[in-house]
């Protein structure tokens, strides 16, 4: 990003935090763990191909900056909607 911009490293990091309150790198992790969130919804499928979908090559990372970031295991979310929905008791 910072060659497209045509800055140094260096320069495009301050430029970048003097418009946002973080850094770039953790802009883009914000980025892909957020996809990463809403991403189930439309293509269910495992924790890896989910991380490597959203830019993760590793998937122990992927889990481990997931559930970090947003406080639950990616295989929570990753499962279909019918299955994570709590069943009412049965009625008497």
């Amino acid at each position: 990003m910072a060659r497209l911009s045509g800055m140094s490293v260096s320069a495009f990091h301050r430029a970048f935090q003097a418009a946002t309150p973080i850094s770039p790198i953790r802009f883009r992790t914000e980025i892909r763990l957020q996809e990463a969130r809403l991403m189930p919804a439309t293509r269910p499928g495992d924790v890896t191909a989910v991380g490597r979908r959203v830019g993760y090559d590793n998937s122990s990372r992927f889990n481990r900056e997931y559930r970090r970031r947003l406080f639950g295991a990616p295989r929570v979310v990753t499962r279909p909607a019918s299955a994570r929905a709590d069943r009412a008791p049965a009625a008497p």
